[in-house]
């Protein structure tokens, strides 16, 4: 059999190459004969820039001393590409909320100012294109701290600078825009997730809780998001709230409002970058195995696993994902272009268990699939 794999993280448990690596086991416990090829991939969260470093040359490590979500001090990283001179920065790598102890881990005071410093860093070192995948954020600021960071102010009715966060969203009266000049300099979100950034399918009442917000919370967020939108709106006389906008906390509407930003597909660019209609051809693939963490009905809001399952249909190849945990309630396996989905954890294996032990168990249980 030709098998494809290409899973996402399980995240606080394997990277995606760790979970590659436990398929592999697997499969070659079922049988050596086995043709396997892979894809070592991100939707542009966690693991962007490693998915960037397998297929693009000549990457430049930039090293540079930021701050995290809560405000931190951090010493992360971006690449750039010496010869096109693009830059390739990872949202998760600076605003995450992996990056955070769990008292840090609150969506109404963390910022993507620490985002914004690598941006301007970029533009400073002269590239003419950046490319910032999103996902996997501790915040939900709408991009306003990033925007911050290259020059944009935020004041309030009194005309003063705010220092922008989730919680104080509502109380931006007036914006004063950049000095940068973002007409030589193309700036590409990729993006994670498909979610507006306004309403119950938006950025806060899909992902604020996972963030450190409370139920109460939620209203406060929503109308602070709210006022930013309808700002934005009229003063640049913009648009209606548009799909990806709620993507990594707003963040996508903050470069597409702040840096004028290109929204593209995180999985779909990474598929492209690979080649992945190549590889489906010429290796006559029979078997398509993904996976993440968990599935739910977030699952089907644009993210990794869905896109995998849009692709693969064009060419009737099986989809199948082995997952941590499988609470997908709302929306069916042809929803996300699967086969079957199956999950390490039962009823006789504790979530506990499961992540601890997660390769062991991905290693078992697809050479049962097999």
């Amino acid at each position: 059999m030709n098998i494809l794999l290409i899973p996402d993280k399980f995240k606080g448990s394997l990277s995606a190459k760790e979970v590659i690596e436990a398929l592999m086991k697997g499969i070659n416990k079922n049988s050596k004969k086995h043709k396997v090829k892979y894809i070592l991939a991100s939707d542009g969260g966690d693991g962007f820039l490693d998915s960037i470093k397998q297929t693009v040359p000549n990457l430049k490590v930039i090293k540079t001393k930021v701050v995290d979500a809560a405000g931190n001090s951090i010493e992360t990283y971006y690449y750039i590409d010496t010869q096109s001179k693009i830059a390739y920065i990872e949202l998760a790598k600076t605003s995450g909320l992996s990056l955070l102890d769990s008292k840090d881990r609150d969506c109404k005071f963390t910022s993507t100012y620490g985002t914004g410093l690598q941006i301007k860093d970029a533009i400073e070192k002269g590239v003419n294109k950046i490319f910032i995948g999103l996902g996997g954020s501790a915040t939900n600021d709408g991009g306003t701290g990033l925007a911050r960071a290259i020059g944009v102010k935020f004041l309030n009715k009194n005309d003063k600078n705010i220092e922008t966060n989730g919680s104080n969203l509502g109380e931006i009266n007036n914006i004063i825009p950049s000095n940068f000049n973002f007409k030589n300099i193309e700036i590409i979100a990729v993006n994670d997730v498909v979610n507006p950034l306004l309403g119950k399918t938006g950025a806060t009442y899909t992902y604020a809780l996972q963030k450190g917000a409370n139920i109460e919370d939620l209203p406060v967020l929503e109308n602070g998001m709210k006022n930013l939108f309808d700002i934005t709106s009229k003063n640049n006389s913009l648009f209606s709230d548009t799909s990806g906008f709620g993507a990594a906390g707003g963040t996508c509407f903050g470069l597409f409002t702040f840096t004028n930003a290109k929204i593209i597909s995180g999985i779909d660019f990474i598929l492209k970058l690979n080649d992945f209609d190549k590889i489906l051809k010429e290796n006559k693939i029979d078997l398509i195995i993904t996976g993440e963490g968990k599935i739910d009905d977030q699952t089907f809001y644009g993210k990794f696993i869905k896109g995998i399952g849009d692709s693969a249909k064009k060419y009737k190849i099986p989809v199948i994902a082995v997952c941590g945990t499988n609470n997908l309630k709302k929306y069916s396996l042809s929803d996300l272009g699967l086969t079957k989905i199956y999950a390490i954890k039962t009823d006789k294996i504790s979530t506990r268990e499961s992540i601890k032990n997660a390769d062991k168990l991905i290693e078992d249980l697809v050479c049962k699939i097999l």
